[in-house]
C-alpha cells in the first residue's frame, strides 16, 4: 500500500506545472546536472537504513524518493524533485508530515552540487558530493535554534530494487 501511495505522489509531482522552467530538447541542457546521482544509494548505522533513489535526467528533470527505516518500522520518507529554471536548478522536497521546501542551486561542480535556502527552518543548505564511483556523502546544514547543525549521510552505491 505505501508504495503505491508513494508511486502515485512521484507521478502526481511529475505532472505538477513548473512556471519557468527551461524546457531542453533531450538532455543536452543538462550537462551539468549531477548524473552521477542516478541510481539507488544506502546508509547502515545501526538499526537504521536509509536508501534513496533517484532516477535518471529526462527534459532537465530528477525525481528521487528517500525512505529510512528503523527496527522494521518507517521512520521517515521524502520525495525530491531537482529540475532545471532559467535561474538555475531547484531542488525541490516534500518530506513526510512537514511542508515542501525549495532550495537553489549555489555551487554545481562534476562532483558536487549545493543547494540553498537561507529562509528555511532547518536545513538552510543541502550538499551532494560524489566520492568515486560507489560512494556519496549527502549534507544537511544550518542553523537550528540559533545553533549551527549538520548532519552527513554517508551513501553507498547499491543494486536497485526490482532489477534483474
Amino acid at each position: 500500500m505505501r508504495m503505491t501511495v508513494c508511486a502515485l505522489t512521484i507521478l502526481m509531482l511529475a505532472s505538477l506545472p513548473r512556471g519557468g522552467v527551461a524546457q531542453a530538447v533531450g538532455d543536452e541542457a543538462s550537462s551539468i546536472m549531477p548524473h552521477w546521482l542516478a541510481g539507488c544509494w544506502e546508509m547502515r548505522a545501526g538499526g537504521l537504513v536509509t536508501e534513496e533513489h533517484w532516477m535518471a535526467v529526462r527534459s532537465g528533470t530528477m525525481l528521487g524518493m528517500s525512505r529510512t527505516v528503523r527496527g522494521g518500522d518507517l521512520a521517515g520518507y521524502e520525495l525530491l524533485l531537482l529540475h532545471e529554471e532559467e535561474s538555475g536548478w531547484v531542488y525541490e522536497a516534500h518530506p513526510s508530515g512537514q511542508p515542501t521546501a525549495g532550495f537553489r542551486s549555489s555551487a554545481i561542480t562534476d562532483t558536487s552540487i549545493v543547494f540553498s535556502n537561507p529562509d528555511h527552518d532547518f536545513p538552510q543548505t543541502i550538499a551532494y558530493i560524489r566520492i568515486g564511483s560507489d560512494s556519496l556523502l549527502a549534507r544537511i546544514a544550518g542553523e537550528q535554534g540559533g545553533q549551527p547543525r549538520e548532519v552527513q549521510f554517508p551513501y553507498r552505491r547499491v543494486p536497485c530494487p526490482g532489477r534483474g
